[in-house]
């Protein structure tokens, strides 16, 4: 239940009464909403608070609200285990195949990724600083809750801006209009980082174990962006200090046990995580430290699109002689998918075979042939169409492909270079999702409550922390209780290595994490995103590890010349 979007109608609902007492013809937008009168009490500081949620919710949506453009675009593709596999046109996914000229400072989408984050600074500085009006009428703890929530949102955001683009404008108070600059300068990343731990260990000391509702963040968010950026930093101790408070806190655990709407079908510990109504604490997931909530045809229901991003355009196969569709857009195959986004060759090939993170739960390899209008010959409905990738015909339906005997095989061979379709290349499940009523299966969004970010992750930190301090047996211990649940093959501290940190990761978190950052922060998205990624790996060079500056950003800044990234 999205409990968060129904207290955030109160920025639709909000009235206000006035009063009598002067002249009725005196002018003041009361009826308006303006921090002068939002910011007056509790209410009107979560209802700030729910609208910087709802920012924040912005990521996996269409940017600007535009539904072809993922906000996150820069972070999950043009690395080592994601491309884009169907681009449209010059949409950002295009750009983060190419790279090259189609990656410069005018570029819409360099520049709205810049805005959205700056929107949410201002609107946690605001929160902020407001907060400390000594009229207000609070209880301290309330206070600190409200306001660690907003400085870690704040700590989010610089997170997204100094990995994408370096040196950024540092600014930690309310912009308002009597306060407009024009002479910003980039603030050293190692500084603007300094304030982001400030923030989180406010965040971290003042915030609740679980969070208030369902939805908002817990001080274990803090914690996890902690050991995250200990480890950007390079102070391996206090990294796997945060990441231990995490992993230690009972009040969570990894999901080792079926669970949910699905747990008398087949499926797995993991993938169960993912499934409508199964992402929630209260519907019995322990594991998720951080919950978007959506929920379809609800008042204030938020929306994203990342099943039609990450679900391949299954429709558009066809096979036989003469060609024929033997699919069409189904529940059951997670609605209507767009294929912009895809797994790379490379992180397909990462499983071993019992996997279950690798198996046909996590992974759609074949359809069922649910067309009966257009079948090929010889094909009757609910036969396999299978996608045959080397290394993935055998195993039972929990490892690879589950496919004992195939009445029509397509073949799955990875698309070549500048292809602009492969519409039967393996897709991952983690985001199947459409929505109960028949009618709307091909919504073009999402609206299912979906994990972002969870234990697991944190577990992967803190393995990365002992690798640091060359810990190699804790680190393959902490590894193996992330395989063990998984049903793979356990490993040695000999194994451990950078390479297979990050390689798990990719098994674990693949369209999850920020790729993009956990290879910068590594040091490693250069040369993997080269060897990995056949699309973007011929044409980037060092000048794309950042995103240029916005040309608007630095035309704005008329008092003080602003320095672009090299080589834009």
């Amino acid at each position: 239940m999205n409990k968060i979007n129904k207290i955030s109608l109160f920025f639709i609902l909000l009235t206000v009464i006035f009063s009598c007492s002067k002249s009725f013809l005196e002018e003041k937008p009361l009826a308006l909403i303006a921090p002068d009168n939002l910011y007056v009490n509790k209410a009107g500081f979560e209802s700030g608070l729910y609208g910087l949620y709802s920012q924040w919710r912005e990521e996996r949506k269409g940017i600007n609200g535009a539904s072809n453009d993922m906000a996150i675009t820069a972070a999950v593709i043009g690395v080592d285990n994601a491309y884009s596999l169907r681009p449209a046109g010059s949409a950002p996914e295009q750009v983060f195949n190419d790279f090259g000229v189609r990656l410069n400072s005018t570029d819409a989408y360099v520049s709205r990724v810049w805005d959205w984050l700056y929107r949410i600074i201002n609107g946690a500085n605001t929160i902020i600083d407001r907060a400390d009006n000594p009229s207000i009428v609070w209880s301290d703890k309330d206070k600190k809750q409200i306001v660690g929530e907003a400085r870690l949102i704040r700590a989010w955001a610089y997170r997204h801006l100094t990995f994408l683009y370096g040196n950024v404008p540092l600014n930690l108070i309310e912009s308002k209009g009597s306060s407009i600059k024009t002479d910003w300068e980039r603030t050293p990343k190692a500084e603007v980082r300094k304030a982001m731990e400030a923030d989180l260990l406010y965040a971290e000391a003042n915030m609740s174990d679980l969070p208030v509702v369902e939805g908002r963040a817990s001080k274990l968010v803090a914690q996890h962006y902690l050991a995250e950026l200990y480890l950007t930093m390079g102070d391996f101790a206090k990294a796997k200090e945060k990441a231990l408070a995490v992993t230690k806190n009972t009040n969570y655990s990894l999901t080792t046990a079926r669970y949910g709407t699905q747990v008398s079908m087949p499926g797995s510990p993991f993938t169960d995580m993912f499934l409508d109504r199964n992402s929630n604490r209260s519907q019995g997931n322990r594991e998720a430290l951080w919950v978007i909530q959506n929920e379809y045809l609800s008042m204030g229901g938020d929306a994203n699109i990342m099943r039609r991003w990450w679900v391949n355009r299954y429709n558009d196969i066809r096979v036989g002689s003469p060609l024929r569709n033997p699919l069409t857009f189904s529940q059951e195959f997670g609605g209507r998918g767009l294929g912009r986004f895809a797994v790379t060759k490379f992180a397909l090939n990462l499983y071993g075979p019992t996997d279950q993170r690798g198996g046909g739960f996590a992974y759609r390899f074949f359809y069922l042939m649910n067309n009966g209008a257009s079948l090929p010959s010889n094909a009757n409905i609910n036969t396999i169409s299978t996608c045959a990738v080397p290394g993935y015909t055998t195993g039972p339906i929990g490892g690879r492909l589950g496919i004992d005997s195939v009445r029509l095989s397509i073949n799955c061979i990875e698309p070549a270079p500048n292809a602009t379709t492969a519409p039967n290349w393996p897709s991952i499940r983690k985001w199947d999702w459409a929505p109960s009523d028949p009618a709307d299966v091909q919504n073009s969004s999402n609206f299912n409550d979906q994990i972002y970010l969870r234990l697991a992750d944190t577990y992967l930190l803190l393995a990365e922390a002992q690798f640091g301090l060359k810990d190699l047996a804790g680190a393959a211990e902490i590894i193996n209780i992330i395989r063990a649940r998984a049903k793979a093959t356990p490993i040695v501290a000999s194994q451990v290595t950078l390479d297979f940190i990050l390689d798990e990761r990719s098994r674990e978190l693949i369209s999850e994490e920020h790729r993009r950052y956990t290879l910068l922060r590594t040091g490693t998205w250069f040369t993997r995103t080269q060897l990995n990624n056949k699309y973007a790996g011929t044409k980037i060079t060092l000048r794309d590890t950042l995103l240029p500056i916005p040309q608007s950003v630095i035309d704005a800044n008329l008092t003080k010349p602003m320095p672009q990234n090299a080589g834009y």
